[in-house]
């Protein structure tokens, strides 16, 4: 059987094959792209329209290389971002980058209307200022008229099964993202939103699905543009997270995960939400997972800040590679500054290596100068809040975690992964790196009937 998974970062995207021969599951990437925002005069976007175009050219490589006859496919992406649909189905605006400006202050607005403990109680979410709450929330204060000429709302991976499908649907663990879903009640925060502000209004918000439901086949229109035969569209686990933890072949049901990206998050996976005092306190979040279990967990800022660095430097010619970094930290003298990896100060993007070290010399530390030297306070640093994460879980689900399962792109930071588990004192596991699309795949074996269980997929 023969199966295709889109994954969206927020850098780039691939279209990965899948083959399972009823035992065995390969991948073959198909098509890779980039998926960088634009910035369109002050707002910060994704460009949805080139974002569609590319899956559809992934769709046409795979058939025209001679799989054309595929069983399924599935998308996922980044959370709480959203396009917004006129009445007849057309999509208003591209939808905004989550680290857009507008919802700063948003926080701060809502918490205003209705108290922290208040939200934390509906939607048992991590405050972070790009929440989908607080993204309409910043629409509505700035009257935005494609808020009041919205009819429906779809997250980023539901719109493109939208216009793959025409249907219109959101996902459970894509929605668990927004901080208006209630994992409690299992369905959206309808009493929140109304407390909240009266302009946003609950009507846009479609039916929530589980994670491995079938939702249609591509349309006809599309099959007859690109000169293909139609398939199945499977809602997957579209939260990249929620896709990445499908794949951890846990050792131990009490060990935790870390899906290593951009974001980095550390969390482990229960049957039901945590939502009280000690999870408030520390700032954890409860994201949907594959068969309704919640992923209780920490968002850490992750590898955006070193790959942010980077991007620095190759904008001044000087070309270096991820590998080169690394072994230049390994050379650096350890421990010599480290960095609050989320602060407000690394949020956004641009001139990165400037902004650790004034971090650096703003809280009395020794300013790092080198590559070598910035590389290595960023990993230090992360590792150090990896701990500070495991200890805050131990503290709420009251057990000792045996051990560390580091999946996706960040798990072949051989030194990072050094420094975690010297810093947490406990094994940690590395693999599989393409966890994302592994997880991906495997939701659509699950859900075509090829995969018993989640237990049999990992």
């Amino acid at each position: 059987m023969e199966i295709l998974a889109f994954d969206y970062g927020a850098s780039s995207g691939r279209a990965i094959l899948g083959k399972f021969d009823g035992s065995k599951l390969s991948l073959e990437e198909m098509h890779r792209f980039s998926s960088d925002p634009v910035m369109m005069r002050d707002t910060f976007t994704w460009d949805f329209l080139r974002l569609f175009h590319e899956m559809k050219t992934g769709i046409l490589k795979t058939y025209n290389a001679g799989h054309k006859q595929l069983a399924g496919m599935g998308v996922d992406t980044w959370g709480v971002d959203f396009g917004l649909l006129s009445k007849k189905g057309a999509l208003l605006g591209n939808p905004v980058h989550y680290r857009d400006t507008r919802t700063d202050g948003m926080i701060e607005a809502a918490t205003a209307v209705v108290p922290a403990r208040e939200i934390y109680g509906y939607t048992g979410i991590q405050f972070m200022k790009f929440n989908t709450l607080f993204q309409l929330l910043a629409m509505a204060k700035n009257d935005d008229p494609l808020l009041e000429a919205a009819d429906t709302l779809l997250f980023v991976p539901d719109l493109f099964n939208y216009f793959l499908t025409g249907e219109k649907y959101c996902e459970y663990t894509i929605t668990s993202t927004s901080m208006m879903y209630d994992p409690v009640a299992g369905n959206w925060a309808y009493d929140l939103l109304r407390k909240l502000d009266k302009r946003i209004d609950p009507r846009i918000l479609p039916e929530v699905i589980p994670a491995g439901t079938k939702l249609g086949n591509i349309s006809d229109a599309i099959c007859s543009e690109l000169g293909i035969t139609t398939m199945p569209v499977i809602a997957v686990a579209e939260h990249d997270t929620g896709s990445a933890v499908v794949s951890v072949p846990f050792t131990d049901k009490k060990a935790a995960y870390l899906s290593s990206g951009t974001w980095s998050l550390l969390g482990v996976e229960l049957d039901k939400p945590v939502i009280n005092d000690a999870t408030f306190n520390l700032n954890y979040t409860n994201e949907g997972g594959f068969g309704k279990s919640v992923r209780l967990l920490k968002n850490i800022m992750g590898l955006w800040i070193n790959q942010e660095c980077r991007r620095y430097w190759q904008k001044r010619g000087e070309n270096v590679s991820f590998d080169e970094l690394e072994q230049s930290a390994r050379e650096a003298k350890p421990f010599a500054s480290l960095i609050d990896v989320d602060a407000p100060d690394f949020f956004e993007p641009y001139n990165m290596p400037v902004k650790v070290q004034n971090y650096c010399a703003r809280t009395g530390q020794k300013v790092p100068e080198t590559k070598g030297e910035i590389v290595r306070c960023v990993m230090e640093s992360l590792a150090l809040k990896y701990r500070q994460a495991i200890e805050g879980l131990e503290q709420i689900i009251g057990y000792k975690i045996p051990a560390l399962h580091i999946v996706g792109g960040g798990c072949k930071e051989k030194t990072l992964c050094g420094f975690t588990a010297s810093a947490i004192n406990r094994p940690v596991y590395a693999g599989p790196i393409e966890a994302t699309a592994i997880g991906n795949l495997s939701t659509q074996l699950i859900s075509l009937g090829e995969v018993g269980s989640l237990d049999q997929a990992r």
